[in-house]
């Protein structure tokens, strides 16, 4: 038999107070732990990843999606941003199918998928990916006979998630456009001293 309270009732109103208390502390967490995670990580292309990240291929990654997963540093930046977001699971999955399609041993694969479902899209999975119910069913079934297309279905609406949603916040959030006014500033310092050094002596300069 269920039980309900009224809007008034004093135990209603404490549990209400309770939820809203724990989604507060929620959110300033996320903020929190998601500045930390961005500023860290994208900071650290520009002073210690190698090869070093350039302003070149900082503002290539605005071209496409394509050309951002293709870039080293653009995975890695576009991973600490969806960390930030605790959406992670989306490029985990993502890389996950590129790994597994890659798999040449025949006898690996089975082993591989069932691993791949259980942590993304199995009921019970530990990091659920967001697709529709056909593709999750279509994909169900292809464990039966693991191929390397198996995922196809399921990795193409997770890509299509990210280019349509994903991609463009990262393009629009203050962490890559702060990557790019840091790169640009040192792309100019660079040019300068470069432009003084061939600069020839003055005259009053030059040895008697």
């Amino acid at each position: 038999m269920d039980i309900y309270f009224p809007s008034g009732f004093p135990m209603f109103r404490g549990i209400t107070r309770l939820s809203n208390n724990c989604l507060e502390r929620a959110k300033r967490l996320k903020a929190c732990v998601g500045g930390f995670l961005q500023r860290q990580d994208l900071s650290s292309l520009c002073k210690y990843r190698k090869p070093r990240l350039t302003l070149e291929e900082c503002l290539m990654w605005k071209e496409s999606f394509e050309k951002l997963l293709s870039s080293k540093h653009g995975l890695y930046a576009f991973k600490a941003f969806l960390v930030s977001e605790f959406s992670e699971e989306n490029i985990a999955f993502y890389l996950a199918c590129e790994d597994y399609k890659s798999t040449k041993s025949a006898t690996k694969m089975p082993s591989k998928a069932k691993r791949i479902y259980e942590e993304f899209i199995g009921n019970e999975a530990t990091r659920e990916v967001n697709i529709d119910y056909e593709t999750r069913d279509i994909t169900q079934a292809n464990l039966k006979s693991p191929t390397a297309s198996c995922f196809d279905m399921a990795q193409y609406r997770i890509y299509i998630l990210m280019e349509k949603d994903c991609y463009p916040r990262f393009l629009r959030s203050n962490e890559y456009r702060n990557l790019v006014n840091q790169l640009t500033m040192k792309s100019a310092k660079a040019r300068s001293k470069k432009a003084i050094a061939a600069r020839p002596p003055c005259e009053e300069d030059e040895p008697k």
